[in-house]
């Protein structure tokens, strides 16, 4: 292991880290009437209508597979039932649905959020930066996906990369593993890791504000109203007065 491999899959991984919670802490403590997505949709619908569902629910669906394929290991899986072929045929296709869905929304989002002047004169570098990121990441998933996973020669990557990853968390990282990995492999990660970096500083914190306390806030009746004649002196079926008359 060179000293290379170790600021890059050690060092840089939970530098990551520590910015993605101190910064969500500093936001939090002092912006946090900026702790929003910033929506634009009064500058545009139609587009937005479209793009913003179908970009997250394939994110959502993406991020479920890696937690699946990374954080869980193989023989977890074995053990409760998964063959390893049911599980390799399961996730190239679910994972190929969900990368098109990804595909497909953000290139929505970002044709809206670059070629309509009203969204674009909204968008900071950050969010500019973010873009960039997310699109590397999005675009190699899609790669390795299809390109390795589904019509190419195949890549395990579940004893290369989910090891290295798994072991960060538990405070032993195995550099070989995730230096043995193709080179894709190791952008892809890369990638992933300056994207947790630059979270707490964009629009990304919105995803932390999902209002799941509509699940159990109390419930809002409401009740018809039928119209009537407004409250005003001179209506209600009387007919107007002369000024100084008492009613």
């Amino acid at each position: 292991m060179t000293s290379w491999d170790l600021w890059w899959w050690v060092i840089l991984p939970y530098v990551a880290m520590v910015v993605f919670v101190v910064g969500h802490v500093w936001r939090w403590r002092y912006d946090q009437f900026g702790w929003t997505s910033r929506s634009t949709q009064l500058q545009e619908r139609r587009l937005l209508k479209w793009g913003a569902p179908l970009f997250h629910y394939a994110t959502f669906a993406a991020i479920g597979g890696h937690v699946l394929g990374i954080l869980i290991p193989k023989a977890w899986t074995e053990t409760i039932g998964i063959p390893e072929n049911v599980y390799t045929t399961f996730s190239g296709v679910a994972g190929s649905i969900a990368a098109f869905g990804v595909l497909i929304g953000a290139g929505v989002l970002v044709f809206r959020r670059t070629m309509v002047p009203r969204v674009r004169a909204t968008t900071t570098f950050v969010d500019y930066l973010a873009l960039i990121l997310l699109g590397i990441v999005v675009v190699l998933g899609i790669y390795l996906t299809l390109g390795v996973q589904e019509f190419g020669a195949g890549y395990d990557y579940r004893n290369t990369v989910s090891i290295w990853f798994r072991g960060l968390f538990a405070g032993s990282p195995h550099v070989r593993a995730i230096t043995s990995a193709p080179i894709m492999y190791q952008v892809h990660a890369s990638a992933a890791w300056v994207i947790f970096a630059v979270w707490p500083f964009s629009r990304l914190v919105h995803a932390w504000s999902y209002p799941l306390w509509y699940l159990w806030r109390p419930y809002v009746v409401y009740r018809r109203r039928r119209a009537g004649h407004p409250p005003e002196p001179g209506t209600g079926g009387r007919r107007w007065r002369k000024i100084g008359v008492p009613y």
